[in-house]
């Protein structure tokens, strides 16, 4: 795998200890995520004009505005404009909305977020640009004043948003779901399955490519080419998904955790996860944890 970048990674983690907000925003130009950028919060990325690839992690995906792109917490991102850009960027911690627990009020759990293949952007056709424009602008304007009530404003705002988004990504999956669309490759369904179900147990490419009754390289390759992954990426990504989500909710020890995500060795893991978001597990829950005070571990 190629390295996304040369640079060293920025952090810009939401900490309260630090005097930092859960909510924040800035304008978007060619220069704003010019170098790789980690950050504890979801991100939302409008971008008005312009057009380049974005990368979060080791994917690339070109884009073209107006659209809205995506990012979860912890993921390293960059843009590579090819134009001028315009738009704005939001950030926002789980202590100001929390995905998972609203996530049947806003639909935007595993749709606009937590996704772990597939495009993490939604084009905007006319309609929803309007919308969209409309809807940011407000959230600028509250977000400014800070008046009474401000930040209940902004997070009913941003919800609105986050509802409008999902309803249209929804569409757009739908459409590329049709018969003949090379995203409904039946492949792709069955494999995205086993991983779901067996992630935990069956860790190699070639196993699963034997159940699919493929060949491990035209796996690959049918994966990378539509997926933009390696199979081995699609399976280590759902195993720190899941033991992510355990020492972000429980009080399980991390060597327990990582067994049951299907890490047989505690330091091998420890060493990807720290990768992935920048702390070791055991960093990872504590300061989440404190951050949240202690709220995460009554889900």
């Amino acid at each position: 795998m190629k390295p996304i970048s040369s640079n060293p990674v920025t952090l810009r983690n939401f900490d309260p200890a630090a005097g930092g907000l859960p909510f924040a925003l800035e304008a978007l130009d060619r220069e704003t995520l010019a170098a790789p950028v980690r950050s504890n919060c979801f991100t939302i990325l409008w971008v008005r004009e312009g057009e380049g690839r974005y990368h979060p992690d080791l994917m690339e995906h070109p884009f073209a505005g107006p659209v809205l792109l995506f990012a979860n917490p912890y993921q390293t991102l960059f843009l590579k404009p090819e134009s001028a850009i315009s738009g704005t960027l939001m950030r926002f911690h789980a202590n100001f909305l929390c995905i998972e627990t609203h996530h049947k009020e806003v639909g935007c759990n595993g749709v606009l977020f937590n996704r772990l293949h597939g495009e993490p952007m939604v084009r905007c056709d006319p309609a929803l640009a309007r919308d969209v424009g409309t809807l940011v602008g407000q959230i600028e304007e509250e977000f400014t004043a800070g008046d009474v009530a401000h930040r209940e404003a902004v997070l009913s705002l941003v919800k609105i948003l986050l509802i409008k988004a999902s309803r249209m990504k929804l569409e757009q999956m739908a459409a590329a779901s049709t018969p003949g669309k090379a995203a409904s490759h039946p492949v792709l369904v069955s494999l995205l399955e086993l991983i779901e179900r067996d992630f935990h147990r069956i860790h190699r490419p070639h196993e699963y490519a034997a159940r699919l009754g493929m060949t491990p390289k035209a796996l690959g390759r049918l994966v990378k080419e539509e997926l933009g992954k390696t199979p081995t990426e699609l399976i280590r990504d759902r195993m720190l998904k899941h033991a992510k989500w355990h020492l972000l909710h429980t009080l399980r020890p991390v060597k327990e955790i990582a067994a049951e995500a299907g890490f047989m060795d505690e330091f091998y893991f420890s060493r990807l996860f720290k990768s992935a978001t920048g702390f070791s597990p055991t960093a990872f829950r504590e300061f989440e944890t404190r951050i949240r005070n202690g709220s995460n571990l009554s889900m």
